[in-house]
């Protein structure tokens, strides 16, 4: 779909629904119901004790928003990120061409941005990227690849505290993560953080969406 205003983007949000590019989905699994769509409430996030040594072990990373770029040094960074994730994680292996990334992460909306993350310690050299939607009411994060050099930073929640962060200060209510799925190692780390909702059953046509508080370990210890 490449009409999505922003308001309609935040309604399917809502709805549970996820894109790439111009392609929107939401899954619709006969035999499993892993996949729960999950969002941080900017208001009642509180970052835990963890996430704020995170926080400041990646202040050395300097942020910049703007509309999704394609160029060398990204290609190549997120290929670097993907031959770890092969290495690591045993996933298949996979690169992208400018074609593809453009479909995926740089196709012009109201809605694109990207976070680019530069390494301030050793001369501004990209260190990671972030690929979000910005809505009336939320941030949206749809991807994030970074330096496999970087792993030690946590960079992937030091990009969701910035999200949140950006959430805050633009007045917008929530930061959608995607989903959370409880067996897969990828996306474990989401489900860390306080303040969230998730939607349990996706809502039909003519249901509105039931978004439920959740808590998590980090608030029910108090951290």
């Amino acid at each position: 779909m490449v009409d999505v205003s922003a308001e309609e983007a935040d309604d399917l949000l809502d709805r549970g629904w996820r894109h790439f590019g111009p392609g929107w989905f939401r899954p619709v699994c006969g035999t499993c119901q892993q996949c729960v769509s999950t969002r941080i409430v900017v208001d009642g996030f509180v970052p835990s004790r963890s996430q704020r040594r995170v926080r400041r072990v990646s202040a050395r990373l300097r942020a910049e928003v703007g509309p999704p770029r394609i160029d060398g040094a990204r290609l190549a960074l997120f290929d670097a990120w993907h031959a770890n994730r092969v290495k690591m994680r045993g996933w298949e292996p996979a690169s992208v061409d400018e074609r593809d990334y453009f479909m995926q992460f740089a196709f012009p909306t109201p809605i694109a941005r990207e976070v680019a993350y530069y390494d301030e310690a050793s001369g501004g050299g990209l260190a990671m990227v972030s690929i979000c939607d910005e809505t009336p009411r939320s941030w949206n994060a749809v991807f994030c690849y970074y330096d496999p050099a970087f792993a030690r930073l946590s960079p992937g929640i030091a990009n969701i505290l910035e999200l949140v962060d950006l959430a805050r200060a633009g007045g917008q209510r929530h930061v959608h993560l995607g989903y959370r799925v409880s067996d897969c190692p990828s996306l474990r780390y989401k489900a860390a953080f306080g303040g969230q909702e998730v939607l349990p059953q996706l809502p039909a046509d003519d249901e509105e969406p039931s978004w439920q508080r959740v808590l998590v370990k980090a608030e029910a210890a108090g951290g």
